[in-house]
């Protein structure tokens, strides 16, 4: 053994404390023993220096090779060093500190996916590690770290579990998006007062932030159309007038890899499989009812802070329902979209996550992109507005539905042609107009078409059928009196008395005249006999043909 040559040897006491202690497990691990013996020796021998038992294997090989100059063995001149490029450590150094300027914050993790995006991006089929990204970090963490008075839990990686088996491991935002309903628990009005009910919430999270990124609210039930809906929302970048009266802007967009829901038929249904083929994601279902914390959490969050505060507000149970909820009601469904919005970009979405302990929600999701996020147009995301409706195009490009006038843009020439129109129910100014093409076997986009005298207003889709309902209620009344009104007048004009009515008054006139003209008589007679005693403006005079016509004499 050349451990055993008198050039390799090397006194003992002259060999660095290090070397001595792994010469001392190597010499323990000489001494004859069985199997099981040796085996605890290594992870003994292991334990003492700090290192694996593998390592401890190859070191007892190499003394056995080299013999004791392996134990003072130079370090190599690279250590401490990393064994990366320098275009390596200064992009992993620059993303972090780009990261975490300003309001931003941006964890070692998220600059591993930066920088394993950018080595598609450069063809590399190595790119550096986590733990090299780590080592490289370390210096500006433990600096940042020295002014943190305790820098927080960071978390561990989120795992879910779909139904067919596969492990979904969450490590970027956008990665998977998680999506559910619920009934809000207040009561909404029409723009009269009138009391319509709760309305249906659907949210949209992404599981990697908890971000929530895409809503839909309204009346219609937990559908398809409905979950294409939040989609859309959570797709598009999204924009809000000075009405909202935000803080902050609501800066999710983009497109998920994963969309992950429990088993409902709305989720399992054709035109939600058509929508991810289309839009290029993967639809997966829960494997157990759990694995959904993330996508319900939000609605005990907006139930207790926002919908618990305002008029109307029914509580979960509907046992212990409020008796003034429903005279307290006084929100509309426009209204309280505003107060949504503005509940979560200002205060949801800007939260602190507990995971993190200096990210809010939107840095966290903002920092946990790959990359700059895909942005669609509206016309690529039509196939998320509601299903066709058939109407026809009149002359001049106009179109009614729902009891409002249309202008097409360009439709003149389409006159008396069946079209398709897509439209939000939560805006139905504008619509947009489709013509099947039996060449390519699909809907092709025409134009839009603006609702008239509305170019400047939002109209809901519940709005517009409440206006048409109490219009047809009117209408009704206002027709029903006129027939009423028209029918009397008509029985009134035409009533003549029939021929045997008219018998039966001449008949009572020849009985009652002879009374009559007795009357008379005794009355003028009675009149020349009486003396004059009274004043003449005490005599009252008598109009003898208007009585005759008033008794019919």
């Amino acid at each position: 053994m050349k451990g055993l040559e008198k050039d390799n040897l090397a006194i003992p006491q002259e060999l660095p404390e290090e070397a001595q202690l792994k010469l001392e497990v190597i010499q323990t691990l000489l001494e004859p023993c069985d199997r099981g013996a040796y085996g605890e020796k290594l992870k003994a021998g292991a334990q003492r220096l700090g290192i694996s038992v593998r390592s401890v294997q190859r070191l007892f090989k190499r003394y056995q090779e080299e013999g004791i100059a392996v134990l003072t063995s130079s370090c190599r001149k690279d250590r401490g060093h990393h064994r990366i490029g320098e275009e390596w450590s200064d992009f992993i150094l620059n993303t972090y500190k780009k990261g975490n300027e300003g309001s931003r914050r941006m964890n070692p993790k998220q600059v591993a996916i930066r920088v394993q995006v950018r080595s598609q991006e450069l063809g590399e089929d190595k790119p550096p590690s986590y733990r090299t990204v780590l080592r490289v970090l370390e210096p500006v963490i433990n600096k940042k770290k020295k002014s943190i008075r305790s820098p927080g839990w960071q978390g561990s990686m989120l795992s879910v579990k779909t139904r067919d088996g596969f492990d979904l491991d969450i490590s970027y935002s956008n990665q998977v998006w998680q999506c559910d309903h619920t009934r809000a628990d207040v009561l909404l009005v029409d723009k009269c007062g009138n009391l319509l009910g709760r309305p249906w919430l659907t949210t949209v999270i992404d599981s990697y932030s908890r971000c929530i990124v895409g809503i839909n609210i309204g009346f219609d039930a937990p559908s398809s159309q409905v979950v294409a809906l939040a989609l859309r929302h959570a797709v598009l970048p999204k924009q809000y007038g000075a009405e909202y009266k935000l803080h902050c802007d609501w800066g999710t967009f983009g497109l998920p890899q994963y969309l992950f829901t429990d088993g409902g038929k709305d989720f399992r249904s054709n035109h939600l499989s058509e929508i991810a083929s289309q839009l290029s994601f993967v639809l997966k279902l829960r494997d157990r009812p759990s694995e959904g914390g993330i996508v319900e959490r939000p609605f005990g969050t907006l139930n207790t802070s926002l919908f618990s505060t305002l008029p109307g507000y029914t509580g979960s149970n509907v046992q212990q329902r409020p008796k003034e909820a429903e005279e307290d009601a006084c929100l509309t469904l426009r209204e309280l979209e505003k107060l949504v919005v503005r509940f979560i970009v200002d205060r949801y979405n800007e939260g602190m996550d507990a995971r993190m302990g200096d990210q809010t929600l939107f840095q966290r999701w903002e920092a946990g992109l790959p990359g700059a996020p895909l942005v669609l147009s509206e016309r690529e995301l039509d196939i998320c507005l509601m299903k066709q409706i058939r109407r026809q195009v009149q002359r001049g490009g106009y179109i009614q539905f729902e009891n409002i006038n249309y202008k097409g843009e360009n439709l003149e020439g389409y006159a008396g042609h069946t079209v398709g129109l897509r439209y939000d129910p939560r805006d139905i100014t504008t619509i947009w107009v489709y013509q099947y093409d039996k060449d390519q076997g699909k809907e092709l986009f025409l134009a839009r078409a603006h609702a008239q005298g509305l170019e400047l207003e939002q109209l809901t889709l519940e709005d517009a059928k409440t206006s048409a309902k109490r219009l047809r209620e009117k209408a009704k009344t206002v027709s029903n009196t006129a027939i009423l009104q028209e029918v009397i007048e008509r029985e009134a004009a035409t009533k003549k008395p029939t021929r045997k009515q008219r018998q039966k008054q001449e008949q009572a006139y020849r009985e009652l005249e002879p009374l009559a003209v007795q009357e008379k008589a005794t009355a003028e007679e009675q009149m020349a006999v009486e003396p004059m005693l009274t004043d003449a403006s005490d005599v009252e005079v008598w109009d003898l043909e208007q009585m005759q016509e008033d008794y019919g004499w």
